[in-house]
């Protein structure tokens, strides 16, 4: 048999990323759930509850992965995976209803950003952004006086890249009372750091090509939810709009997913490192970690969280001697790096640099000076070395 709900709910969340989503123990079966390459499934006469019946539809090997991420988000449903993680933005928004309300981190995915403002302007509803740390702001938002109640509040926390972090519980309970769905993008935390749908969130989001296929080779999305209601709308808007995963790539999460634990407590552990370092560094004007002791959000994260994740930001000082700007410096910073791979994404074995408003779609009131680092899985002293051999160019 394979794992069962009961004995889900027993193990912790470092056993269960290695233990869900396994076949039934059968002789002679594999321990891994193998890759069915389908578009077509045997069946007569209708089709009834759990058929498969055409691969748009569903896929043998999709279902491990969704059982078991389902499980480590403490959902009571399978979840649903999605080609990419835009595509399971484009899902969860398709739950906003025609010139609703939505709600959002004014800094969060710059692609969800993307996403809403077009839907805006084509008049699908009306975008409100907000700095989602300000709690007293986002309530201001989600019920103004006299004028239209939210339908529906989007949370990132930690936000993307800035690093804000919301305070989840009373947001989503304001939220319910305004009478508004809520929708958490936990792809900075994880299951392992950070369980929204215990905090009050109606739908999880993940980008599932971070974290937890870890490897960086393959782009996936994920949504995950209790409610029925809401499982039917998305599995709907996945089916007809086509938004499905590959089997070879949900395969290749489902096996990154089973390092998870181990990937995140090294990658957790070397951030903080690196945080309080770069803290004191004459280069470095300030420092973006909710792990520090002086970050805003450090009581927050701290209340809500399991650890304060692998990305941290720094704003790179000028260099006047040199005439460059705190942007300038940043780029002159990562083209030293030898270690450190200049690219975009995050969540992967390797670590990540980059400055953010490289992107044109990222917001203005990101600082041009922003860059931000998603730790790896490497040696921490020499993810140090390289960060200060290259800041040490900035010395002339």
């Amino acid at each position: 048999m394979s794992l069962s709900e009961e004995h889900a709910a027993t193990l912790s969340a470092e056993t269960l990323v290695v233990a869900a989503g396994r076949p039934p123990r059968e002789r002679d079966a594999p321990v891994n759930p193998p890759i069915v390459l389908s578009s077509t499934y045997f069946g007569t006469g209708p089709l009834g509850p759990g058929d498969r019946g055409y691969g748009r539809y569903s896929n043998p090997t999709w279902d491990p992965f969704e059982q078991a991420l389902a499980q480590l988000e403490g959902a009571e449903l399978p979840g649903l995976l999605y080609a990419s993680g835009l595509a399971a933005v484009s899902s969860a928004l398709s739950l906003v209803p025609a010139q609703g309300v939505l709600v959002m981190p004014s800094h969060s995915y710059a692609g969800s950003l993307v996403m809403a403002t077009e839907l805006a302007q084509k008049g699908a509803l009306e975008l409100r952004t907000v700095d989602i740390a300000d709690t007293d702001a986002v309530l201001a938002q989600l019920a103004p006086a006299g004028g239209k109640p939210a339908s529906m509040l989007w949370l990132e926390s930690p936000t993307n890249p800035m690093l804000g972090v919301a305070d989840i519980r009373a947001l989503t309970a304001a939220a319910h009372a305004a009478g508004a769905l809520v929708v958490t993008d936990n792809t900075f935390s994880t299951p392992l750091v950070q369980q929204p749908l215990s905090l009050g969130s109606d739908v999880v989001l993940h980008s599932v090509t971070k974290y937890l296929s870890g490897h960086s080779d393959v782009v996936l999305g994920a949504l995950v939810t209790s409610d029925a209601g809401l499982h039917a709308s998305l599995l709907h808007h996945r089916t007809i709009h086509g938004g499905i995963a590959g089997p070879f790539e949900a395969w290749l999460a489902l096996r990154g997913l089973r390092t998870l634990a181990l990937r995140i407590e090294r990658s957790q552990a070397s951030a903080a490192v690196l945080a309080e370092r770069l803290s004191g560094h004459p280069r470095v004007g300030a420092i973006r970690y909710p792990g520090l002791p002086t970050d805003p959000g450090h009581e927050r994260a701290k209340a809500q969280m399991k650890g304060f994740g692998s990305v941290l930001c720094i704003e790179m000082a000028g260099v006047d001697g040199a005439g460059l700007s705190g942007a300038d410096a940043a780029d002159r910073m990562i083209r030293a790096l030898q270690l450190w791979l200049p690219a975009t994404s995050l969540g992967g074995v390797e670590s990540l640099i980059e400055r953010r408003r490289r992107h044109t779609a990222e917001p203005a009131s990101v600082p041009d000076n922003l860059v931000r680092l998603s730790v790896g899985i490497e040696n921490v002293e020499d993810l140090w070395a390289d960060l200060q051999q290259a800041l040490a160019t900035l010395d002339g």
